[in-house]
């Protein structure tokens, strides 16, 4: 059972949050159908039903592929292929900031009324996000028998940087979702920040163009995000600047979800 009493030194905070992690997992079963059904209930008597996100994600990369590949003077074939995997990831990194303002505030019913782990939320708002982001992946593998590219053995690399961009994902929802339900202006300008970084990062352009400036890139954490997925599904490893970057990342997205999380636990239900 967890103990939800505000009070007590930081070390029996950080443990109750811990034993809230854990028991949030031990519920797999509970949020990983909580997570199914969120999306099902948003596409609820459609006729494509979730795969009208993967529709609307292929238009969107079918028509900024064209349009900026003449803009920018690069082979259909080369460019493509670059944004199609940009926009997949940026879609899943993007949405995870938008909507976590909304993580525990959205749950209030839930939280108010019956007693479950606080993780369990977080756990089933990302699951949603990973198959709403399976979803779309398959515009990737479009791409590849078109375009007849194969990114060999790199690709497996994909998948342990990709897990840790889910695990940064868990952490950004953690903090991001407590100080959220507190100050209810923190959503609007994460929203306004996103729709900046959407275009100083390389996603609907490659890092090539950007000679003189490309400081801007490299201190740029949204990058090294990308990048080290992206790049091996591209057929290349990433840079050891982006795996350092994202490490650096990861445990500063860890260090504050823990402390945030650990404070301010036992306030979310009054807060929501």
């Amino acid at each position: 059972m967890i103990d939800d009493r505000p009070r007590g030194p930081f070390h029996t905070q950080l443990v109750r949050a811990l034993v809230d992690v854990r028991e949030g997992i031990e519920l797999w079963p509970l949020w990983g159908m909580l997570g199914w059904n969120d999306i099902l209930q948003r596409y609820r008597r459609s006729l494509l039903g979730p795969l009208w996100l993967t529709a609307s994600m292929a238009i969107m990369v079918v028509s900024l592929g064209v349009v900026y590949a003449q803009i920018f003077k690069i082979e259909i074939d080369d460019f493509m292929p670059f944004l199609c995997v940009g926009l997949l990831i940026w879609n899943f990194i993007s949405t995870i900031l938008g909507e976590s303002g909304t993580l525990f505030v959205g749950s209030e019913s839930y939280i108010k009324q019956i007693r479950l782990p606080y993780s369990l939320y977080v756990f089933r708002f990302l699951w949603s996000k990973v198959i709403i982001f399976a979803h779309n992946f398959v515009i990737y593998f479009g791409i590849l028998i078109y375009f007849r590219i194969w990114p060999g053995t790199a690709a497996l690399c994909a998948l342990p940087a990709f897990v840790l961009l889910v695990l940064n994902g868990m952490f950004v929802g953690y903090y991001l979702g407590v100080l959220s339900a507190r100050f209810r202006d923190i959503p609007q300008i994460v929203q306004s920040v996103t729709q900046i970084v959407l275009f100083i990062t390389p996603i609907m352009w490659k890092p090539q163009l950007l000679t003189h400036y490309n400081v801007l890139m490299t201190l740029n954490p949204f990058y090294h995000l990308i990048e080290v997925v992206r790049a091996p599904l591209l057929g290349e490893m990433p840079s050891w600047h982006n795996v350092v970057a994202v490490g650096l990342i990861t445990a500063f997205n860890a260090t504050v979800a823990t402390l945030v999380f650990a404070r301010f636990r036992a306030r979310i239900s009054y807060w929501v």
